[in-house]
């Protein structure tokens, strides 16, 4: 008997076909949804940047961030005199989430801080900060620091040398430092003392400490420091922005130090 026009249940075949295409265009919206979403994000980072309209005497790069106008002076001639963009990340993540990441009298420290932008907004905001880097970079972050917070900050930023791996517990012993946060944008890169970077944020994380770290992407030796950060702390992905070869992370301590540890280190 012919049954022309009559309607057919689906087979399980039609069924398992639909379910696929189904979720390949899920998959597809979700991506350009994460892609949309990056470069806006992106977008609203790079922004705070501008350049000043008249050349004067002194190149600076300008900043805007806490509503505050911010120069800062670069040094080619210093790797890490360089503001590159991991520093923006970050203090657009700090700006952005004051609710939960509120740094109003907490007791912050940077590393690497370079030019110091980091280390200006987070005064800006209200911290108590120490801005670290090697001596060769001090007397130009000392200089966007003092030019930058002047006036503006309750709290006068520390400016300080620190060499990784050396001489940080005499520097910063326990019993009298403690850090609420650990501040660091770009201080992961093809470098011989990433052993040295590793030890410093092991000694200087305590138990109530959190580390907000910003880092662009580059080469296997990001992977690879990343891999044994995480047998240390625990690693939260704050941003991930492709575009910029740039992901924001929150970790904290796996192991509690035990009192014999602490005084120790102390």
């Amino acid at each position: 008997m012919s049954c022309l026009g009559c309607a057919f249940p689906p087979s399980d075949m039609d069924t398992r076909q639909f379910k696929a295409t189904e979720d390949s265009c899920t998959k597809q919206g979700d991506v350009k949804d994460d892609v949309a979403e990056d470069a806006e994000l992106a977008k609203a980072i790079m922004s705070r940047q501008f350049h000043p309209s008249v050349i004067g005497p002194e190149t600076w790069e300008g900043y805007i961030f806490s509503d505050q106008e911010i120069r800062i002076k670069e040094s080619t001639d210093l790797y890490g005199a360089v503001l590159w963009p991991s520093a923006m990340v970050l203090c657009h993540f700090l700006e952005t989430n004051q609710d939960k990441y509120n740094l109003t009298h907490k007791n912050v420290i940077e590393l690497g801080a370079g030019t110091g932008l980091v280390t200006i907004v987070s005064s800006l905001l209200g911290a108590k900060v120490t801005s670290t880097d090697l001596p060769d970079v001090l007397g130009n972050l000392q200089y966007n620091v003092t030019r930058n917070t002047k006036g503006r900050c309750k709290y006068i930023p520390l400016v300080t040398e620190l060499i990784w791996g050396q001489d940080v517990a005499e520097r910063f012993p326990h019993v009298t430092h403690h850090f609420d946060y650990i501040l660091a944008a770009d201080v992961v890169y093809a470098h011989p003392y990433l052993n040295e970077l590793m030890d410093t944020f092991d000694y200087l994380c305590q138990d109530s400490t959190q580390i907000l770290w910003a880092m662009r992407f580059r080469l296997d030796p990001e992977n690879s420091f990343v891999d044994r950060f995480q047998q240390h702390f625990h690693l939260e992905e704050l941003y991930d922005l492709p575009s910029l070869s740039i992901k924001l992370y929150r970790a904290w301590r796996k192991n509690k130090r035990t009192k014999d540890q602490t005084e120790a280190a102390a």
